[in-house]
């Protein structure tokens, strides 16, 4: 009898395997802070934004994947490739840059798991906060990283509750497809603000980080060779660098429109226009999508948090690391690298300790996206120099076609940020 795989299953075999970094990383993209930002996006704007995801999504597919190719070309995260070739200032400018961000959106997103949580089992907001940090740093410490990246990838499917969330909500589909196509905008703080919160909660600067070392990561799980000394292997390794990175962004892209059209065809539709708290969120849908959306809506906020807080404080300690010269890698045990896991624990506590300041959640969500779009060009454009520099990718500095994506999505941040500051 044969029982060998057929064409069709192996090459549902090879897509699955080939999911990984980008996919965790697409997905910890609609943390929280996104979520909440999407949700305020959909409320305040109705579906008159919507193009704007579709605009950023190939610019966010375009700058991962350039990440992620400097992981697997360099066989360095990003912050090391800076030490090796450019300025010490410029280094610490860029690691400062990521740790106020990633800081401030741990503090956030903690909170916004909280917060939810309470929806569900009224309780101790601060306690729920805390128990949140402990179980991400514990997880993150102490689970062995082959198992731990299994759980990241498997806690992906969290996201599915916005999609149940959007099938359950009444949607004028013509009114969507024509946000989608008709760019909308008006130049006044207000648009301008909604713009940069979406935009810098999709392009972050903590994802940069996270997809190069994952990369570094995969590559010494495998006992692979960075691609610029194994070039027989560079063809097959891009390959799958692209597909995980296209299906990761395109799966975190369909969620924010989701949320985004979901809140716009109840919230926005029934005069709702601000969202002040993440249990106003969950509570608005409720009269209008029912209980199993408002339900789904939070399961959705503690579900992305598991996954998006351990990624936050993963990338800061990446950095960190990298700056410092410290053994760094999820594969490693805590003895052998226990300055990046120390590293771990501290951002995460820093973040748990700004909700001790008493600020309001889904504010301080949004406000994260708006830092998050501030400081993502800089960062930017220190990548986009690594990647297209032979010294430091050798002959697989990335092609022209995606070094003008990559400056696209740069000279767009900044564009988006520029007009905020001055509106």
């Amino acid at each position: 009898m044969n029982t060998a795989p057929t064409p069709d299953a192996q090459g549902q075999r090879s897509v699955l395997s080939a999911l990984g970094p980008g996919l965790v990383t697409g997905a910890a993209d609609d943390d929280p802070s996104g979520i909440g930002t999407y949700s305020q996006v959909g409320a305040q704007f109705g579906f008159s934004l919507s193009w704007a995801m579709v605009f950023a999504f190939p610019l966010l597919a375009a700058i991962q994947a350039i990440c992620a190719r400097i992981g697997a070309t360099t066989g360095r995260g990003i912050a090391t490739n800076l030490r090796r070739h450019y300025s010490p200032w410029l280094l610490r400018v860029m690691v400062l840059l990521l740790l106020v961000a990633n800081v401030i959106n741990l503090g956030a997103d903690l909170g916004a798991m909280a917060a939810a949580l309470n929806l569900l089992l009224p309780g101790s907001m601060l306690l729920y906060t805390l128990g949140f940090a402990v179980l991400s740093v514990t997880a993150e410490v102490f689970v062995p990283y082959a198992r731990y990246a299994g759980v990241l990838k498997w806690t992906t499917l969290s996201l599915f509750a916005y999609f149940a969330v959007l099938a359950a909500t009444p949607v004028d589909w013509l009114a969507v497809l024509r946000g989608m196509a008709i760019p909308a905008f008006r130049l006044d703080r207000d648009h301008a603000m909604g713009l940069v919160a979406l935009l810098g909660t999709t392009i972050s600067p903590y994802l940069f980080f996270w997809q190069a070392g994952q990369e570094v990561e995969e590559q010494r799980r495998r006992h692979l060779r960075p691609l610029y000394m194994a070039p027989r292997q560079a063809s097959g390794e891009l390959r799958r660098i692209r597909t995980d990175t296209l299906v990761g962004m395109g799966f975190s892209n369909l969620t924010a429109q989701a949320i985004v059209i979901a809140t716009a065809a109840t919230l926005h539709a029934h005069g709702v226009f601000d969202i002040t708290s993440a249990d106003q969120a969950a509570m608005a849908l409720r009269p209008f999508a029912g209980d199993f959306a408002f339900a789904l809506f939070a399961l959705g906020i503690i579900g992305t948090g598991l996954l998006a807080v351990p990624v936050l404080a993963g990338s800061a300690a990446y950095a960190v690391s990298e700056a410092l010269r410290w053994r760094e890698g999820l594969d490693r045990t805590p003895r052998e690298a226990g300055a990046f896991y120390i590293a771990i624990a501290l951002a995460t506590f820093a973040g748990l300790g700004i909700n001790f300041l008493g600020i309001n959640p889904m504010r301080a969500l949004y406000w994260t996206a708006v830092i998050n779009g501030l400081l993502a060009p800089p960062l930017m454009v220190v990548t986009m120099l690594i990647a297209r520099n032979p010294r430091v990718m050798g002959h697989l500095v990335i092609a022209r076609p995606l070094a003008a994506l990559g400056w696209l999505a740069t000279a767009a941040m900044t564009a988006v940020g520029l007009l905020f500051l001055l509106a």
